[in-house]
């Protein structure tokens, strides 16, 4: 019970590693608010865990001021933020990436974390504590060809989980990121282009440990960094890779 009595907001819980997330957290004691762009998949989640769900969409102000009263009008703290929404492109060269997607991707990715610090960020000041994880990539640390504007905004989060780290170490909050390797999640398929056995063992030769990541390992890793067992890690980018950046 390494989370009991915390409270934690999670973002695009209703599937793959956010739904991992989730349910350790649950598992360990926390109560939790399912926010997702599918408000029904948020809301199964939240009845399936007897939480709270929201639907939303991450890029925009308007819902995380309603998400973070949300919380608030429940619990009157937010322990705990997990910024695990996330978006990509198709596969394609640098230049054939259109601008609407290129600005989806970074609204997504990267805007949401800075509209989370907006509202959530002055919640954990004031109490002078909290966790905030952010769900990056191994895009952002060794980045695959013909993903590149989703490698960079990875690449933006892992440097805003840093400079955040260093802003809000005083306030009493910590602020980490995962970095995890390609998993069973709906977005494997856009990062592979198309699904298909040749595909997969190509993705596979490149992790060490041979196998993707699983919601679970998800789960576990942003229990530790988000529970008090982790008091001294801050500015940490962990890679649960299977050993991809090696």
């Amino acid at each position: 019970m390494r989370l009991k009595d915390k409270t934690a907001i999670v973002t695009g819980g209703a599937s793959g590693f956010g739904r991992g997330i989730v349910d350790k957290f649950v598992a360990e004691g926390a109560r939790v608010l399912v926010a997702d762009l599918n408000g029904d998949g948020a809301a199964e989640v939240a009845r399936a865990i007897g939480g709270l769900s929201a639907g939303m969409d991450v890029s925009r102000d308007a819902d995380w001021a309603a998400l973070t009263a949300q919380a608030m009008d429940a619990w009157g703290r937010i322990d705990i933020l997990v910024n695990n929404a996330g978006v990509t492109h198709l596969p394609m060269p640098m230049e054939e990436v259109t601008e609407p997607d290129f600005d989806r991707v970074l609204s997504v990715n990267a805007k949401s974390v800075y509209l989370s610090a907006r509202h959530v960020v002055p919640v954990m000041k004031k109490a002078g504590a909290g966790a905030i994880l952010n769900v990056a990539s191994t895009a952002g640390v060794s980045p695959r060809p013909r993903l590149n504007w989703y490698n960079a905004s990875k690449g933006w989060m892992i440097t805003a989980t840093k400079a955040m780290a260093v802003e809000l170490a005083p306030a009493g909050v910590r602020v980490n990121a995962i970095n995890p390797v390609a998993g069973e999640t709906p977005l494997l398929a856009s990062f592979m282009g198309e699904d298909t056995p040749e595909i997969r063992a190509k993705f596979l030769s490149t992790i060490p440990l041979g196998r993707f990541s699983t919601p679970e390992d998800m789960g576990n890793a942003a229990c530790f960094l988000c529970s008090d067992e982790a008091s001294m890690i801050t500015g940490v980018a962990m890679e649960v890779d299977g050993g991809r950046c090696i």
